[in-house]
């Protein structure tokens, strides 16, 4: 696939934010920080494709004189270590094209965002939410092995140790662009640890990803807000029993209503539920323009719809199958616990690459 065309067309931009950011004028009509920073964001993109291409260019050319010295080389051992060096170019150059490729392609909205998480138990009772806290764990691991932050914003568990629910953010480099193929409904089937029978159960949870929004996305007026606190429930100890430290905030003009009772703090649960306000009504936001773009809206794979059943894990069979890519894989208790789910999103990252770089070329 030929990307000099777009190597050359980000080279032009680049040139072209240089001189703008270089002169830019904080007090002409339509700039201000906002504005400075979305450029500069554009600038630090493009900049990164034309490192990486060069990048790319050197490594190639790397391997092929690697490749001529090693066959000229009369030394065994200097031969092995010129191999081995080519070795590592060849398994570093398949990421650094990825790398390119993904940055070449139009950002998705609020693609370099924070994100927020929801883990909700759906069909299935006590196995359900069972199968919801293996996905938290999954996720965590996850996140713990790429380096992000990850903090829990609510955790409400139920009586046989599996979630009611969880929300909780994600801060990194490229966590969004990662986790955003995992909104959906996941099903599971399997025998669970309740069952005498032996027979195999199928259950559900839904997962929604969110970009967390922030106050500048669109304004929200107090006054369409209701905002009511209550006493804490649950795990806690005395505590939750003497203040009325949980908070419900409602939006009025839509009639979403979010919760939050995690920490002691009224003023720390009303900021969560501020977030967890924000990101909702982003979504639906997003939903709706989506909706004026049948194109755009088939090009965003499994980002919101919650009625799409987008993976299935067969425990008995020790199957993975991601519907929307048609991907199967073998290693369910890896994945599972947080091993090789890494692997499983790079293959989807990969195929969905594929596709959007098709449609772009085209």
């Amino acid at each position: 696939m030929d990307l000099a065309p777009h190597i050359a067309k980000a080279d032009a931009r680049l040139r072209e934010l240089e001189a703008q950011l270089a002169a830019y004028d904080f007090k002409a009509a339509g700039n201000d920080q906002r504005r400075y920073e979305a450029l500069s964001r554009e600038y630090r993109r493009l900049a990164r494709i034309r490192e990486l291409w060069a990048e790319s260019g050197k490594a190639r050319q790397d391997l092929a004189d690697l490749a001529e010295l090693a066959a000229a080389e009369a030394d065994p051992a200097y031969a092995a270590t010129l191999r081995a060096e080519a070795a590592g170019l060849e398994t570093r150059l398949p990421k650094v094209e990825q790398e390119l490729q993904l940055l070449i392609l139009p950002p998705r909205p609020f693609e370099d965002r924070d994100l927020i998480m929801e883990i909700r138990p759906a069909a299935g009772g006590d196995e359900a939410g069972l199968f919801a806290g293996d996905l938290f764990r999954m996720y965590s691991r996850f996140v713990e092995t790429r380096g992000w932050k990850l903090d829990v914003l609510e955790f409400s568990g139920n009586a046989v140790g599996g979630l009611k629910e969880v929300f909780f953010s994600v801060r990194g480099d490229g966590a969004f662009r990662h986790l955003c193929y995992e909104s959906g409904v996941h099903r599971v089937q399997r025998v669970p640890t309740t069952e005498a029978q032996g027979r195999i159960h199928t259950s559900t949870v839904t997962v929604a990803v969110l970009p967390e929004a922030d106050e500048v996305d669109f304004a929200i007026n107090p006054a369409d807000l209701r905002i009511d606190t209550c006493r804490s429930s649950g795990a806690g100890g005395q505590h939750v029993n003497r203040t009325d430290s949980a908070v419900r905030v409602t939006h009025l003009p839509s009639g979403l209503a979010v919760f939050s009772q995690q920490e002691r703090s009224q003023h720390k649960n009303r900021d969560i539920a501020m977030r967890l306000l924000r990101s909702r009504l982003l979504e639906i936001k997003q939903r709706e323009e989506a909706a004026k773009n049948a194109a755009e809206r088939r090009q965003q794979v499994g980002t919101g719809d919650r009625s799409e059943r987008i993976r299935t894990y067969n425990f008995p069979q020790s199957r993975v199958t991601d519907h929307r890519f048609e991907i199967t894989r073998y290693d369910l208790p890896e994945i599972v616990n947080g091993e090789r789910f890494g692997e499983l999103v790079e293959t989807i990252m990969a195929q969905d690459l594929a596709a959007r770089l098709a449609a772009e070329l085209a």
